[in-house]
């Protein structure tokens, strides 16, 4: 494991931001386990920011 890959977030932001695939099927489940994840995850890096600014100051 190398340096360039521990902070590549690109598949975090490709997780938050596409789009819906039409020949998926969407039902109550995965649509609340997808909001749990996006939300523990924002959860996640809200507090690193926050743990990062504590630390700076």
């Amino acid at each position: 494991m190398n340096g360039k890959n521990l902070f590549n977030f690109g598949p975090v932001l490709g997780y938050y931001f596409r789009k819906n695939d039409p020949s998926r099927k969407n039902n109550f489940n995965m649509k609340t386990m997808h909001f749990i994840n996006k939300l523990s995850l924002a959860m996640f890096l809200v507090c690193l920011v926050v743990m990062l600014f504590r630390y700076v100051l």
